[in-house]
């Protein structure tokens, strides 16, 4: 019973170890865009958007101002002199206002209607910030097609050593043969040499390959933050979309802009309505409201003034017409960009359509070409044996199987690749 169970737990950890070290290109694509440091801008435009509308919604709270303020006059309003004299003979002396006055108190300010300049700031505010998040979905868009092409780059290049590895084992088996009638008399050491000398020159092929994958590997690995070592890149599985209609992060970024300029036209329909709120004013000191009880006795007093009050920018229709017209004009051009970005779209889709059509039908004949070229290469070698051919037509031979199979193999994976740039053109 313990036996079973460990051989259990062992099976499973070798399953995990397997998917481990396979990778898909779909997990290289999520690792690059959570890894991307852009990615980071997401919270920093949510904070600031939360602060932003914060701020708004704290401009119907009663705006207070407290001050303290002292100050001289030359002059200050009194009595004419003959009453002043006539008003002291009477027992009753009023020099007038002092000349130095001083006094400490507050204002405070209550909107109760703003025109709707609170809402379109508001409306501003979530739209510009949807038009930013729809800017970063651009770019990461991006980041997706160019993990897509290092991915496939690297299944390229590992096609391509695979091939050039078969080549070098074809290659390695005939020089043997060649040393072998070397010793026998039937071959000449020209033919040996020449055997060898294509049999190092594809070891170059080979190491040059394996430099460029390794090349590749470490760009990836840069965009997705995670070692490939031992990873296996799996070949992915691709169906041509069923509906073309692109539905690119690009559409979502013209539609924010739109939704922003109308957001600011909105702005400037509230800016030419008038304001209304409530106003308080408080202070002690002196003088006072009453000027008469001041000009009579100095001592400070407690006074307040309360009241409505509207207000209205008249100056802003001066420049309505042409504010809203600067809107229009960029409404135009935002159209424009999105007219032309769907129409390069249709065609690089249509253009994608015609290269994958071409590859399938290329790709049938491909498995017939190897097996000729295959045969070829075969008969060949069975002539080298009886002397009838040099190693000069052998290689000719040998090289056009390695080409024809690599042709398949590239053939494969580009068809492959063909339907991933297809989806990332309409983003299905």
């Amino acid at each position: 019973m313990i036996t079973r169970y460990l051989l259990a737990i062992l099976l499973t950890l070798s399953v995990s170890l397997g998917l481990a070290a396979q990778v898909t290109i779909e997990q290289c694509v999520n690792l690059a865009q959570e890894n991307y440091p852009l990615i980071k801008k997401y919270n920093l435009l949510n904070s600031l958007n939360e602060i932003n509308l914060s701020d708004i919604n704290k401009s119907w709270l009663p705006q207070i101002n407290v001050y303290a303020q002292g100050n001289v006059q030359n002059a200050t309003p009194s009595f004419p002199d003959r009453l002043s004299g006539m008003l002291k003979q009477m027992g009753t002396d009023i020099s007038g206002l002092n000349e130095w006055q001083y006094k400490i108190g507050a204002d405070l300010n209550q909107t109760i209607w703003d025109g709707g300049s609170s809402k379109a700031r508001r409306e501003i505010e979530r739209t510009q910030h949807a038009e930013k998040q729809a800017a970063l979905d651009v770019q990461l868009y991006a980041v997706k097609e160019r993990v897509e092409s290092l991915f496939f780059g690297i299944l390229l290049i590992d096609e391509q050593a695979k091939q050039i590895r078969a080549s070098i084992d074809l290659l390695q088996d005939n020089l043997q043969k060649l040393r072998s009638m070397l010793k026998n008399g039937i071959a000449m050491q020209c033919d040996a040499d020449m055997v060898e000398a294509q049999y190092l020159a594809t070891s170059q092929q080979l190491i040059q390959a394996r430099s460029m994958a390794e090349s590749y590997r470490r760009l990836l690995e840069i965009y997705i933050g995670e070692s490939l070592a031992g990873r296996e890149l799996i070949m992915p599985d691709a169906v041509i979309p069923g509906d073309l209609v692109p539905n690119r992060p690009e559409q979502k970024l013209f539609n924010a802009q739109l939704l922003a300029n109308d957001a600011l036209r909105n702005n400037i329909t509230s800016s030419i309505m008038p304001q209304i709120g409530l106003f308080a004013q408080a202070y002690y000191g002196y003088p006072g409201y009453d000027y008469f009880e001041n000009m009579m006795n100095r001592n400070p007093s407690f006074n307040i003034l309360a009241g409505v009050k509207i207000s209205w920018n008249i100056g802003a229709f001066y420049t309505k017409k042409n504010s809203n017209q600067k809107l229009k004009l960029a409404a135009g051009e935002i159209s424009a960009d999105r007219e032309t970005f769907l129409l390069n779209t249709s065609l690089e889709t249509q253009s994608q359509v015609d290269n994958i059509n071409e590859l399938k039908a290329v790709i049938k004949e491909d498995g017939r070409i190897v097996e000729l070229r295959a045969n070829v290469r075969r008969a060949a070698e069975s002539q080298l044996d009886n002397g009838t051919i040099d190693a000069t037509a052998l290689l000719t031979k040998i090289t056009d199987e390695k080409q024809a199979r690599l042709n398949a193999a590239y053939h494969e994976i580009q068809l492959l690749q063909s339907i991933y740039k297809l989806k990332h053109t309409v983003n299905k």
